[in-house]
């Protein structure tokens, strides 16, 4: 086991066990926060088109960044001019990094037609944009404007501590499903070989969390698991999901990783945002969530509620006097925004049907694993979770 660091972050478990439902409270030095958790997508240290106050009147309590896109676009020296994250976006919760090896690949793969030039044209001679994955890190191309870029473990870890955020990721290598058991073998054992050097460059301020890879294979998924619980990190991630696999495929993979890994530490299941994928991972014991779905689905007209999802975009919405759902307490709802009014927003391309239609989504998220959390509390989460995805077709 790796020696324990002192960090201002700490997590207690309140109710469950590795391997059922479960709520807690974690600690950071810019607040605490309860789990189950629905983090905000705020990838370039903001969620579109949502302010600080709107994320708060929504029900976020954490709001992710990513270093990946950061560090291209401002640079962690100007966001660390700026104060570190929290004072450049003046979010005064909880705040998380993600390392970007998501972002490495997603926008490696199949992006071979060209860098951007400063003016956001493509340059005539096509540059690829694949990413070079090597023991020593990844090396990329910028999908901004072609411009390498090396990401080592060593390095990430630098970048957020300068980015200041409460919660950070260690560098891991992502994977296209599926992959074969060989591929999937060295993608893992990478990772853990990075997570050692992440761990042994880690300062000890903000919380580390390990993620666990090793694509839809139980071996190496539990082995991933168990070899980052040696290390000790403050928490844990199981990455590699949500990425074409399928209903019956996630859940299995967490069925034998979560079982996996330390039952006193924060579990986050990474990009994971349809409602039935999320009270799936409650209910298999993970802790935390995050997804882009609830503001860029918003931002396309289309919100979710307790009675399933609306598309607001449709002519049937177009004199509808409702507001998006009845008793929900969102800046949308409650400030009384007719289904109809954003319907016209929405057709005439204005920001504010996107934001208002966002902010409805973040609060039915952060509603949705606070009633979940609830039920735990209270000993009924299985019969509750039925109830709640009914409207969703499944449960």
């Amino acid at each position: 086991m790796s020696e324990a660091i002192a960090s201002d972050f700490s997590f207690k478990l309140l109710v469950g066990s590795g391997n059922a439902a479960r709520a807690g409270r974690a600690s950071t030095a810019h607040g605490a926060f309860d789990t189950p958790c629905f983090m905000a997508v705020g990838t370039q240290a903001v969620a579109k088109s949502l302010s600080p106050d709107q994320l708060r009147a929504s029900g976020v309590q954490v709001l992710l960044a990513n270093a990946y896109h950061l560090a291209l676009r401002p640079g962690a020296e100007a966001v660390a001019a700026l104060g570190g994250l929290q004072e450049m976006t003046r979010w005064r919760g909880p705040m998380l990094t993600d390392s970007g090896g998501f972002q490495i690949w997603s926008l490696g793969r199949g992006a071979a037609n060209g860098a951007r030039e400063d003016g956001g044209r493509l340059a005539s001679r096509p540059v690829s944009l694949a990413p070079a994955i090597t023991e020593e890190g990844a090396r990329f191309r910028s999908h901004l404007d072609g411009s390498e870029h090396l990401f080592t473990p060593e390095g990430v870890i630098s970048l957020e501590e300068r980015l200041g955020a409460d919660m950070m990721m260690c560098l891991d290598e992502c994977l296209e499903y599926p992959a074969g058991f060989d591929r999937a073998r060295q993608s893992a054992e990478r990772t853990v070989r990075w997570a050692q050097r992440c761990r042994a460059a880690w300062k000890g301020r903000n919380a580390l969390f390990g993620i666990v890879q090793g694509g839809s294979h139980r071996q190496l998924r539990v082995w991933s698991a168990e070899r980052l619980a040696e290390m000790d990190f403050p928490g844990y991630a199981v990455g590699g999901l949500s990425v074409g696999e399928g209903p019956q495929v996630y859940r299995e993979v967490l069925e034998y990783t979560l079982p996996a890994l330390p039952v006193d530490k924060p579990r986050y299941v990474m990009g994971v945002g349809e409602p039935e994928d999320v009270l799936t991972a409650v209910e298999l014991g993970a802790d935390m969530f995050d997804c882009v779905l609830p503001t860029r689905n918003g931002r396309r007209g289309q919100v979710f509620t307790r009675g399933g999802k609306l598309r607001l975009k449709n002519a049937r919405f177009r004199t509808d006097r409702a507001v998006i759902e009845e008793g929900c307490d969102c800046p949308a709802c409650a400030g009384g925004f007719s289904r109809g009014y954003v319907r016209h927003l929405l057709a005439a391309g204005e920001v504010l049907g996107g934001t208002l239609c966002s902010a409805h989504n973040l609060r039915f998220f952060t509603r949705l694993v606070g009633d979940a959390r609830s039920a735990v509390l209270e000993g009924r989460f299985t019969g509750w979770k039925r109830s709640a995805l009914e409207p969703y077709g499944s449960a």
